[in-house]
This record gives C-alpha cells, sequence and structure tokens, in this order.
C-alpha cells in the first residue's frame, strides 16, 4: 500500500496516539514491534519509529532512520530518549528531512507533512503562484516545495499584458492569470518547467534576499509566540543557526525553510511573500 505508514514501537499509548493522528489524514498504519524493521521495509510507505522504544539505542535509533531512507521509505522519529546526544539527533534530523519531534504538536505537524509527501504528484501541482520581483516573470513554487522564476510569456494565451489577478485550480494542476488586456492565460507546470521536472533545466532557481527573509521569519515567530529556544527545539535546528537566519547572516535551503515554517505554523509561502 502506497499510503501505508508503519509504527516501530513496544509502547501501546505511542501506538494508540500515533494510529489515530495518522488516520485522521487518511493513511493506512500498521503496528510492528521494532525488531520486525525488515518487514517494515518490506510494508513500504513510510515508517514512524519511537525513539523510546527499549530497543533503540542511539546507534540502533540512527541505522533504523537510515535503513529506511535507504530503501526508500518516508521515515519519521518520535520522541528521542534524553541520550541521544545532539549531533546524532542532528543527523536523524537530516536523514527524516525534518521529521524528528516530541510530542502532540509534532505528531500532529508529521502526519500532516507525510499525508503531503505521499502525493506523488505534489511536484507537478502548484503550491504558490505570484509576481517575481523582477519584471516579466511569475514566481511558483511547486508543491514539492520548489521555487523557481519563469519568464513571461508562459503559455501561448499570455500576451505579455499586465497580471491582475492569478488564481490557482482547486486541484491546484493549473493557474489562471487574469490580463489587464482583458485575456485569460490558464497555465501548468509543464508550461513552466518545459521538460521533466527534477532536473528544472534553464528555469533559474529563486534567488531569496536573506535579510528581509530572515525578519519575516522573526516576525512570524514572534507573532506565533514562541521563542528560538522552543522553535529550535521543534524543528531540532541549533538555535545560533536559528538565530543566525533571522539576523540574515544566513539563508537557509527551501527544505530548511518549510520545516521552520511548519514548526511556526504558517506555510513556507507566507515567509516568502513577506515584504520583510
Amino acid at each position: 500500500m502506497d499510503r501505508l505508514v508503519t509504527l516501530l514501537t513496544d509502547r501501546p499509548d505511542f501506538a494508540q496516539a500515533w494510529q489515530a493522528s495518522l488516520g485522521a489524514h487518511g493513511i493506512d498504519v500498521r503496528v510492528r514491534v521494532p525488531d520486525e524493521l525488515a518487514a517494515a521495509l518490506a510494508d513500504g510507505g513510510g515508517v514512524v519509529v519511537d525513539g523510546r522504544a527499549d530497543a533503540y539505542d542511539e546507534d540502533e535509533l540512527l541505522t533504523v532512520a537510515a535503513s529506511a531512507k535507504a530503501g526508500g521509505l518516508l521515515c519519521a522519529v518520535l520522541d528521542p530518549r534524553p541520550d541521544v546526544g545532539t549531533d546524532a539527533r542532528d543527523v536523524l534530523v537530516e536523514i527524516t528531512a525534518g521529521l524528528v519531534g516530541d510530542g502532540e504538536l509534532d505528531r500532529t505537524r508529521i502526519s500532516r507533512a507525510m499525508h503531503r509527501r505521499f502525493d506523488r504528484g505534489r511536484e507537478r501541482k502548484f503550491e504558490y503562484v505570484t509576481l517575481g520581483t523582477r519584471p516579466g516573470e511569475l514566481l511558483v513554487v511547486l508543491g514539492d516545495g520548489r521555487s523557481l522564476y519563469a519568464r513571461r510569456p508562459v503559455s501561448s494565451d499570455d500576451d505579455g499584458s499586465e497580471v491582475v489577478g492569478i488564481e490557482l485550480a482547486a486541484d491546484a494542476s493549473s493557474a489562471t492569470l487574469s490580463l489587464g488586456s482583458g485575456a485569460e492565460a490558464v497555465i501548468s507546470t509543464a508550461d513552466v518547467v518545459p521538460t521533466e521536472i527534477p532536473s528544472l533545466n534553464s528555469v533559474q532557481s529563486i534567488a531569496v534576499d536573506g535579510a528581509k527573509l530572515g525578519r519575516r521569519l522573526r516576525a512570524l515567530r514572534m507573532e506565533a509566540g514562541l521563542t528560538q529556544a522552543e522553535l529550535a527545539r521543534r524543528t531540532g535546528i541549533h538555535r545560533p543557526n536559528i538565530a543566525r537566519v533571522e539576523a540574515g547572516r544566513h539563508t537557509p535551503s527551501l527544505e530548511t525553510l518549510a520545516r521552520l515554517a511548519s514548526a511556526i505554523g504558517v506555510p513556507t509561502t507566507r515567509v516568502l511573500e513577506g515584504d520583510g
């Protein structure tokens, strides 16, 4: 089953909480004990690893997470025990692309993230389309979080006149540009990326203003009532690194930005679209 997540745990309360959370997002759940990793890999889909299971010390936790990723599965690690060191936790964050956490808030966040990542066609959907910062370009965020500029005209019915409105289709497979000429141009991701999406080919990647992004991220964090320390706990990103991003001394990758935005409780696009 593609939308199957296996829980590797020996704690009934852990299994019950995750069955409810993942089930609410339409994900099928199977429960296995920690030593059934091979069976979980054969199940496919994804795994949620109980970091407090008796079977997992620091090395074993890294091995299980890495094995799941190497096997092509989505992987999340929850409630790593206190003796898991900072370096090991950082590696887990990298292995799972941010799906490491503790407690109910992280369970909800990670369930949503797994639901999104199970959408195999998300790279061919629009998350967000707006005007670019340079004339004659659109700024596009694809469903898998990648951002890029697309130079107009982007389709045969785009006459190049001023864009006065942009509306995404309900299924996010297309976007309609309302033009100043009175015409409409319907675009798809195939218009934005002319060949295979993974290559991105000649489409230019987004250039982010790190200072403005940092100010916007700080404002959203404070608006959510979070300290840098709490944001660090939720994301697994060290607090000094978050401070560097907010100060504009480091521009994060889109993947890291998505983790920060998710932990704050806002879409990545809300950080990108801010004026700083």
